[in-house]
């Protein structure tokens, strides 16, 4: 069930300004009967500023009026506009971390350079321009800037720059390192010798001087054979 934004605050404002009962109270804003009983009584650990649910959308005067009377009644919410959400442009950055972001780009141009300034920009919530500025070393603070990890630095997340750093990789063309082959074509011979070696140690047989072809046929003799 949908509750208010501030359910003290609202249960305040309905204590004080409505007849509606504690337990009516109670399950329009999701808390306890005990809780609305405190705030009645004024015994709850701060005093709270009463807000407004009709002014604030969540409910109608109607509603109100048929809660009072009847006790047994439970109040609607009305069902509010979907909170719009942002889906793009840059993020949103707390006024406290703002002054880190230069030293949060500057630590990806040096240890992801493959990442293209736009993806920089999403991942930090910065501009083209600054990051160019951090780049050519003309931004006006460079003397300043210390290159830090960004997720470190809180912000970005790590799931966010691996996405970033994987899908600049993929398309600048990155592959992985060629495997070593150069053991492939002996690879069956490199065993049957090995093996034909430790059975002749096992024998006390001298392989020094066999050739790899006696030594491997000599895994296939019978060790009860003298």
């Amino acid at each position: 069930m949908a509750q208010p934004l501030m359910p003290h605050a609202t249960a305040s404002w309905m204590v004080d300004n409505t007849s509606l009962s504690f337990d009516q109270i109670a399950d329009f804003c999701g808390l306890h009967i005990l809780e609305i009983q405190a705030i009645a009584d004024d015994t709850a650990a701060s005093k709270l500023t009463g807000r407004d649910p009709v002014r604030a959308h969540e409910l109608t005067q109607e509603e109100i009026d048929k809660g009072q009377a009847d006790p047994a009644y439970r109040l609607k919410m009305i069902k509010g506009p979907e909170q719009v959400r942002r889906t793009k442009g840059p993020r949103y950055t707390p006024v406290s971390k703002r002054q880190d972001k230069p030293d949060g780009i500057a630590w990806i141009i040096r240890n992801h350079p493959e990442i293209t300034d736009g993806a920089i920009s999403n991942l930090i919530g910065t501009t083209r321009t600054t990051i160019a500025a951090i780049r050519d070393r003309s931004h006006w603070n460079i003397g300043n800037i210390t290159p830090k990890d960004p997720v470190t630095l809180g912000l970005t997340t790590q799931r966010e720059l691996d996405a970033a750093v994987a899908k600049a990789s993929k398309a600048s063309g990155a592959e992985a390192a060629p495997a070593d082959t150069r053991l492939e074509g002996d690879r069956e011979a490199l065993i049957a010798s090995l093996r034909a070696e430790r059975d002749a140690a096992a024998r006390g047989v001298d392989v020094a001087d066999q050739d790899p072809a006696s030594a491997a046929a000599a895994l296939f003799q019978d060790p009860f054979k003298r």
